[in-house]
């Protein structure tokens, strides 16, 4: 129940949007390149805000 009331970091935030960002990515290669190779580039930008928040925390 606690989990529930727990606020997501931003860590948490960016992993799933990376997550979703990848899912797209996935879908659209098959169907249109050029939207997909823009999904792909956004969530690369994506892991490097990641990466860097780790980075701080570490």
């Amino acid at each position: 129940m606690f989990g529930l009331l727990k606020k997501k970091s931003k860590i948490e935030k960016l992993e799933k949007r990376f997550k979703k960002l990848m899912q797209e990515w996935h879908t659209l290669s098959s169907v249109n390149r050029s939207a997909s190779d823009e999904k792909y580039a956004e969530a690369q930008i994506i892991a490097q805000q990641i990466n860097m928040l780790k980075s701080k925390a570490a």
